[in-house]
């Protein structure tokens, strides 16, 4: 295996290609908290922001969830103690199927690539994916809060492919961001695909013949 595939995790590994944002936004809606963007957009980065390098490197991603949901809701609906409880409850449902789904694609690409995780998260995602079931495909995972680097800053993405021993011309990076995702892949000198449900609602591909899939399902056929 002398070539490596690496992954977003929020977004890209639990969603086909939605934030976190994007689907706290959606659960909060149906809880009958109907919050324009930007209403909602604010309170979910100040709940997000609070959990950076603010959390134990053993924090599950059940409690991950649930302090996430739990910031926002205590910002939109203070009078409702459970409201965040139900938001987590249905978060994680989502993700667990699309865990599963992906987890046949994942342990096919293990055979063929080294797989490796770039994600700016809080400092938990080792404990995260293995509560995921997805930790044994990878050789790698650089979480933003654990070495003081962000994506789209490419030495982030360096530090993957040193640790699988891969030059970045042998690299491809999956992700649901353009700003991040891809920006910080093409900074680095990797290639980049980018992932996402709604290509014509968030923008362009950010280089002429970057490739577009709307699910990890897609993945297998495009690469080399």
């Amino acid at each position: 295996m002398n070539s490596a595939v690496l992954f977003d995790f929020g977004g890209t590994l639990d969603a086909d290609g939605l934030t976190w944002k994007e689907r706290f936004h959606r659960l909060f809606g149906a809880e009958g908290v109907a919050a324009e963007p930007a209403r909602f957009d604010p309170v979910f980065y100040a709940a997000d922001d609070a959990l950076v390098g603010a959390v134990p490197e053993s924090l599950s991603l059940q409690d991950t969830v649930r302090r996430v949901a739990d910031g926002v809701a205590r910002a939109l609906r203070p009078a409702d103690a459970a409201l965040g409880s139900r938001v987590a409850v249905r978060f994680l449902a989502d993700a667990r199927v699309c865990f599963l789904s992906n987890a046949p694609i994942l342990e096919r690409l293990a055979r063929r690539y080294r797989l490796g995780i770039v994600s700016n998260f809080y400092g938990n995602l080792a404990t995260v994916c293995d509560n995921a079931q997805v930790r044994r495909y990878f050789g790698v995972i650089v979480d933003s809060a654990r070495v003081g680097l962000s994506k789209p800053d490419p030495r982030i993405f360096m530090k993957a492919l040193d640790a699988l021993g891969i030059e970045p011309a042998r690299a491809v990076m999956v992700g649901d961001s353009l700003a991040r995702d891809m920006a910080g892949a093409r900074a680095a000198g990797m290639a980049h695909i980018w992932l996402t449900p709604a290509p014509e609602r968030q923008g362009r591909p950010c280089c002429p013949g970057d490739r577009v899939i709307r699910s990890l399902r897609d993945l297998e056929g495009i690469l080399p």
